[in-house]
């Protein structure tokens, strides 16, 4: 399948309702690595690297997020894997 890099701003009611801790639980789970910060403007961004089908999963979870959020927009920038990352956090 190959691996593959995705960073993607989320706009909306994102931040707040838990929207990092559950993508962080699902990176986990599905063997993603990267990051998911909140930003200052109120968007949510985040990279994700890992196998195609786990970041895509990913990627489409965040297009709804958990119960409470309210996503209005996601953007997705594909961007060349480097494979820089050897776990999940969630930036403070």
């Amino acid at each position: 399948m190959g691996s593959v890099r995705a960073h993607i701003f989320v706009s909306g009611l994102v931040q707040g309702v838990f929207f990092r801790h559950e993508t962080a639980k699902r990176a986990l789970r599905l063997g993603v690595r990267g990051w998911i910060r909140n930003l200052p403007d109120g968007r949510v961004e985040a990279v994700f690297e890992g196998e195609r089908g786990g970041v895509e999963e990913l990627v489409e979870f965040c297009r709804h997020g958990p119960p409470g959020a309210i996503v209005e927009d996601l953007e997705v920038r594909w961007e060349e894997y480097i494979g820089e990352f050897k776990d999940f956090r969630v930036i403070r």
